[in-house]
């Protein structure tokens, strides 16, 4: 019996030590279950010098270019300042006097440490869109459709509007890079905020299932060629209780897009970023804050195709109101050093995108930009020198880097990771020297059952360079013929191969290739990063050479003495929802199956400001709408096709996959179709569990 047991725990001991599979489940809900590269949990600058903090074991740590980390306070202590328990430590932030900041049901806290006391400023339960100004204390919210403010303790009500007409939220649908709807003046003396009037625009019905009776809620969304809301900018002024709103009259008819609302460092102007409705001009503007008149038009841009300005002024310090204005007029976003009158001094001569401003150096002698560098599938930190523009790449390591810039960026936090290194932390310094490291993350798939991804590049039709992802099984064999799932996207802003870890493919993919798959991916033209005239080339006609580029994709597949080419399927969701049914009506016989998620079927239900920039107008360009509604190809399906939509989908409403399946029934083509109660435009949480689960069962059962 002792033998026995003896080899039996042998037996256990070396079956432990083998690879471990992951579940589907376990890899939708990565973080969860540990299986994303760890790093240190908020990790920030203090606002003064060069020490940082970050939350471990439930406490707060700081820690400096030498020596060791040190407690500040656990969770337990801050308890005891503030009178009530915590699940974890909170998320914080630092304010501007060194205290520590953090939110709790609409109430913000301010805790001194060294004092052990702390304030807390108090807002209404439903208040949103919550923005405090960090020197004055002011707070600004929204609640329905009216914009407040909190001063000295005090509501005051900057908006009193009629249903239809909103203040202090983000316009246009988030384009245009709009991604909040008040902004403070340096001082925190006045407000600038959004009002849109949208009364003239339809109701939208969502119906909410979870009640009884069902629910309906209406939501406004303009759709392509339609009337769209029409845009204000309002200042508020703190001292007076009253609001100025700027002249916008010189532009006609209120078909146009405010965007890129920013202050002069002085507070005596606004400057706002018009662009027309047709979105193939910008007009810089400054406006007198206290009359709302305008001063003067600093320049304008015009592409024959589209402009999208995204980025507000960036002004240089201790230099008056001379400013920095990214733009891709000429092919890549640069950087172009401006005079307060709109002379131009000097511009970067990147050919490259710059994704991202950080900031200025202390002395103002350089900026800090993000951009992709020579390869589109990394992002690295680079600094530009203001008097002629050049600029050096300081993150050292080839990947995908986030950068946090201390308060007189004079060091920085780096964290990095890619395609064989799982996350790395460290300290740089402003000449790109590496200082310290903080934290280097282990592979959480050590111990999995994961097989190879490798990036890699295809050609286009027109010789241009794609970059492409494939993911094999762990016990790959060359020998053996594996089918395919190409997952896609291919639509405006979105980069799916990127030489971070695990290549960007979420886990799902590892853990379906490991049931004998290959899993691929291909960033064709008109996705991100790669410039203007990469991501203009599919204008006027969505979908046509992104299926060139996607197919492009399956013939490198084919040529792979592995791959499966009667096996092939595809999937993706939103733009790679309209993607996918595009190639499975438009290339038939291509793929054998297909499941496309929330997809735009007909770009005349989409909304305004999207659809127009890469579309023009449905009056514009009726050949180029007709061409891409896909329900003018139902009757050419092979194979099968599962279409899937939340049910309160705001993005892509639910009235495109209404509109497919009717097609689908009068031309007596067979479908499959799957809701999920609840969800807008994608499927989060556990139910997304479910979901992948269905589509990649679907896929299994017809390959």
């Amino acid at each position: 019996m002792t033998r026995i047991l003896g080899i039996a725990l042998l037996l256990l001991i070396s079956f432990s030590s083998y690879s471990q599979e992951i579940t589907l489940e376990q890899a939708v809900m990565a973080w969860s279950n540990d299986l994303y590269p760890s790093s240190k949990e908020q990790l920030k600058w203090l606002n003064t010098g060069s020490q940082f903090t970050f939350v471990e074991d439930d406490a707060l740590m700081i820690e400096g270019l030498k020596g060791k980390a040190k407690k500040l306070i656990d969770t337990q202590g801050l308890e005891s300042i503030v009178g009530f328990a915590f699940k974890s430590f909170p998320r914080y932030s630092w304010s501007d006097d060194g205290r520590l900041s953090f939110k709790k049901d609409n109430k913000a806290y301010f805790v001194d440490l060294k004092r052990k006391k702390f304030e807390v400023q108090d807002l209404p339960e439903d208040a949103e869109n919550i923005d405090h100004h960090k020197t004055s204390g002011h707070i600004a919210f929204t609640r329905a459709q009216n914009l407040f403010v909190q001063k000295d303790g005090n509501t005051l009500a900057v908006s009193n509007n009629p249903e239809g007409v909103v203040a202090g939220q983000a316009i246009a649908r988030y384009e245009f890079g709009i991604a909040k709807g008040t902004f403070w003046n340096n001082s925190g003396t006045a407000l600038a905020f959004y009002q849109k009037d949208e009364r003239h625009v339809g109701n939208y019905p969502l119906v909410e299932y979870n009640t009884t009776p069902a629910t309906l809620r209406s939501i406004k969304y303009p759709m392509a060629g339609s009337e769209s809301e029409y845009a204000s900018v309002g200042i508020y002024d703190m001292k007076t209780g009253k609001s100025t709103y700027l002249d916008f009259q010189r532009l006609g008819k209120d078909e146009f897009y405010a965007t890129n609302v920013c202050w002069s460092p002085d507070d005596r102007f606004v400057y706002v970023a018009v662009v027309t409705r047709d979105q193939n001009q910008m007009i810089l503007q400054q406006f007198n804050a206290s009359t709302g008149q305008l001063e003067k038009v600093l320049f304008q841009e015009k592409d024959q195709k589209y402009v999208e300005p995204e980025h507000p002024l960036y002004f240089v310090p201790k230099k008056g109101n001379e400013f920095i204005w990214i733009s891709e007029k000429d092919g890549f976003n640069n950087l172009y050093h401006y005079t307060d009158s709109g002379k131009l001094i000097a511009k970067t001569q990147a050919t490259f995108p710059i994704t991202e401003f950080l900031g200025f150096s202390a002395d103002a002698k350089f900026c800090f930009v993000m951009g992709t560098g020579k390869n589109a599938t990394e992002s690295h930190l680079f600094k530009v020198n203001l008097a002629d523009m050049s600029m050096s790449r300081l993150s050292k390591s080839e990947g995908v880097h986030k950068i946090t810039p201390s308060s007189d960026f004079s060091y920085f936090i780096d964290e990095y990771s890619n395609i064989s290194t799982p996350g790395m932390t460290q300290i740089i310094d402003a000449q790109g020297k590496e200082l310290k490291p903080i934290h280097i993350a282990a592979n959480p798939l050590e111990d999995k059952k994961t097989g190879d991804v490798s990036l890699l590049d295809i050609t286009a039709d027109d010789g241009t360079k794609l970059h492409a992802r494939l993911i094999k099984p762990s016990n790959f064999d060359p020998k053996k013929k594996y089918p395919v799932l190409v997952y896609v996207y291919n639509g405006p802003h979105v980069q799916l191969v990127t030489n971070s870890w695990n290549g960007g493919a979420p886990l799902w993919m590892n853990s379906f290739a490991e049931e004998g798959y290959l899993v691929f991916s291909v960033d064709g033209r008109g996705s991100a990063n790669r410039g203007k005239d990469f991501e203009q080339a599919i204008h006027r006609n969505l979908g046509e050479l992104e299926m060139s580029d996607q197919l492009n994709g399956v013939e490198y597949l084919k040529s792979l003495d592995y791959v499966d080419e009667n096996r092939m399927a595809v999937h993706g969701w939103s733009y790679g929802g309209f993607m996918t049914t595009s190639l499975m009506l438009r290339q038939p016989g291509t793929f054998k199956v297909g499941v496309a998620g929330g997809p735009v079927i007909d770009w005349n239900y989409y909304e305004v400001m999207y659809t127009e920039r890469y579309m023009d107008s449905p009056q514009d360009n009726p050949e180029g709408y007709e061409k891409a509604n896909l329900k003018n190809y139902v009757s050419n399906l092979e194979g099968q096709l599962l279409m899937i939509h939340g049910t309160v989908d705001d993005v892509v409403v639910m009235q495109h996959n209404m509109s497919f399946l009717t097609a689908c029934i009068d031309e007596g083509v067979q479908v499959d179709f799957f809701v999920y109660p609840g969800h807008p435009h994608n499927v989060r949480g556990k139910d997304r569990v479910h979901l992948m689960t269905k589509v990649l069962n679907y896929i299994k059962a017809a390959l």
